[in-house]
């Protein structure tokens, strides 16, 4: 049994499905146009920081952008008409930058605009 499901795994990601693994940090997955996109939290906001990062958030009253696509990890967000904001060296040194989209609040890779976190 223990092999038969090491095969599926095998098999899933060479194709190009998504497989978790659980590590000691939490990791987020999600599949972005055929491929598996995998961000360790430890690079974005720790899930202890989370609540106060979305009070700060609040606190600063970032407007809200509306997309007409789902937000989801590994989603691209649009070219133009979003404002990305850094975040405060007090939630952790991260390299992405953060803004609300859909009234959801995001991690985004500047250069490539991928959401690689939703903090809930």
């Amino acid at each position: 049994m223990r092999n038969n499901i090491l095969a599926i795994a095998a098999v899933a990601g060479a194709l190009g499905g998504p497989v978790a693994a659980q590590a000691q940090g939490e990791i987020t997955t999600g599949v972005v146009r055929g491929g598996t996109v995998i961000i360790n939290d430890a690079d974005g906001i720790a899930v202890d920081q989370r609540p106060a990062f979305r009070e700060y958030v609040i606190r600063e009253r970032v407007p809200t952008f509306t997309i007409p696509d789902r937000v989801v990890v590994g989603g691209i967000l649009p070219e133009a008409g979003i404002t990305y904001y850094d975040v405060p060296q007090t939630y952790g040194a991260t390299p992405y930058r953060y803004t609300v989209v859909n009234g959801r609040t995001v991690l985004v890779e500047p250069r490539s605009r991928r959401i690689v976190q939703v903090v809930d």
